[in-house]
């Protein structure tokens, strides 16, 4: 079944619900009608005007006081592509690229942009054939949007640049003579349309919020497996503390927390302690102004992924092409920096439930192990937890703090926004790798304290997790394990219901 682009707006489950089911992409009528419309009215447009249009009949930049010739206007995009096609270092994450070709087609698909059919239809080729284009993650502003990655982006589009085909990365080139494609001849305004534009960032907002819903729950799950394991006091989840302060997420994560508890055999036991250290007690307003902060995201991120984000604008009922700056991108790196200091905090606190339970303070031997001497246990793993927090901490500097003129001064605040969506994907990755080294520490203290057992779902939980990582009776390679465990987080489905 194929996923139509068509009015109704993306949402994160239909992007999420596109990619688990691996649906082709195509074009509804509506959108074709849209887009045809946009292009014959830029078309007449040109053929009446005398008055420049900014990167349509003009040079881009500060070079949009050079008028181009007519003759010389399909060109002028082509060479807009090959030469901003700057985007170095590693490459971007395959996924993320392929979620930047839905956006640009979903962009263009709301008939504001003038580009021909033809040209969307062939991003939709892309997708669907699993033509994925090899982009870079260094070189992007965030101000005349995503320049240099959207170049790479599309210079298969001509015939040039790299794509990832069967598993290989070729030349575009042979990959499209393989498939029967010709290049693309541009025409006017389609290369400034697939240049300008937000969706490098988007996209990795995208990806870093569909794993920061799935992290959420599972630093919910994981906390409260935590909150047995160390022996911890139900009494700071209870509904009354969290009326008296009622922030949305604390109150969310309150409650669940009660529910993932709910029927344990430890919380039945009787508490020596009067509190808990606050990496454990304060889960609720820790992880629920983490919920808060991603709700704020994603509201912001949704927004912009149904937007136009390239320029100038073409208002085809009011008769305007208008230059302006949506294509700037303050509202996304504001956000991502947001989303990578809120994340990062899951892990941080996680991190110190990990150091806790390793302590030997309360019913578990130190270290997790025993013969502890000859067996370190678990002494490392709790290192690489607080590595990764640490490098969180100096990956969550704020980017959309700083700006860098470009274009000789004519684009003379930028939002640094693509340095802000990179870095937060790296917070949200390991954050998944501190929750999965916190998972490990819990379920082998849970191990040490039978015959005691967890809550119904929180069983089940561990009884998927011992097929993964088994338990551990003696010192062995542990790197295996953390990476078995962050796999299982990856692929588990997290079903914790009380069924």
């Amino acid at each position: 079944m194929k996923f139509y682009i068509s009015s109704a707006p993306l949402t994160f489950d239909s992007i999420r619900d596109l990619l688990r089911e691996g649906r082709e992409l195509a074009l509804s009528s509506e959108s074709r009608k849209a887009i045809r419309e946009c292009k014959e009215y830029l078309d007449r447009v040109i053929a009446r005007s005398s008055q420049p249009l900014y990167g349509i009949t003009t040079g881009f930049g500060s070079l949009c006081n050079v008028n181009i010739s007519p003759e010389d206007l399909g060109r002028l995009q082509a060479n807009l592509l090959m030469s901003h096609a700057c985007s170095l270092g590693p490459p971007v994450d395959p996924g993320i690229v392929r979620l930047m070709l839905l956006l640009k087609a979903r962009a263009l698909s709301l008939g504001k942009s003038g580009v021909h059919e033809r040209t969307v239809e062939r991003i939709l080729d892309m997708y669907n054939k699993g033509v994925t284009p090899v982009v870079r993650e260094l070189g992007s502003l965030g101000a005349s949007g995503d320049l240099s990655p959207l170049a790479n982006l599309f210079l298969p589009l001509i015939g040039e640049g790299e794509v990832t085909f069967e598993g290989e990365t070729r030349p575009a080139a042979e990959v499209a003579r393989q498939l029967g494609w010709e290049p693309l001849a541009l025409e006017a305004k389609e290369g400034l349309a697939l240049l300008n534009g937000t969706q490098f960032m988007s996209a990795h907002a995208v990806h870093a919020l569909l794993k920061s819903f799935r992290l959420m729950d599972l630093a919910d799950a994981i906390g409260a497996l935590s909150l047995d394991a160390y022996d911890c006091r139900v009494d700071p989840f209870l509904p009354q503390v969290h009326a008296a302060r009622p922030h949305p997420g604390q109150v969310e994560t309150a409650r669940r927390v009660r529910s993932l508890l709910e029927g344990s055999g430890f919380q039945q036991e009787k508490k020596v302690h009067v509190q808990d250290p606050y990496s454990f007690r304060c889960i609720p307003q820790v992880h629920g102004a983490t919920r808060d902060a991603v709700a704020h995201v994603a509201t912001v991120v949704q927004r912009e992924i149904n937007s136009v984000t390239d320029n100038p604008t073409i208002f085809v009922d009011d008769d305007l092409i208008l230059s302006g700056g949506n294509f700037h991108g303050q509202p996304l790196a504001l956000s991502l920096d947001f989303l990578a200091i809120a994340i990062a905090e899951l892990g941080s606190i996680s991190e110190r439930r990990t150091y806790r339970l390793i302590s030997g303070q309360r019913k578990t031997p130190e270290f997790l192990v025993a013969n502890s001497g000859l067996n370190s246990g678990f002494m490392i793993p709790q290192y690489a937890a607080a590595a990764i927090a640490s490098q969180n901490k100096q990956l969550c500097t704020p980017c959309s703090v700083d700006s860098i003129p470009s274009s000789n001064e004519q684009e003379d605040h930028v939002s640094m926004g693509g340095n802000a969506a990179t870095k937060c994907v790296k917070v949200v990755e390991n954050v998944e790798r501190v929750l999965a080294i916190e998972l490990m520490n819990a379920a082998q203290a849970i191990e040490l304290q039978r015959p005691t057992r967890s809550s119904p779902p929180l069983e089940r939980f561990l009884d998927a997790f011992r097929e993964a990582v088994p338990f551990n009776n003696e010192d062995r390679v542990m790197y295996k394990d953390i990476n078995q465990a962050i796999s299982f987080l990856q692929q588990h489905d997290l079903i914790l219901s009380r069924e």
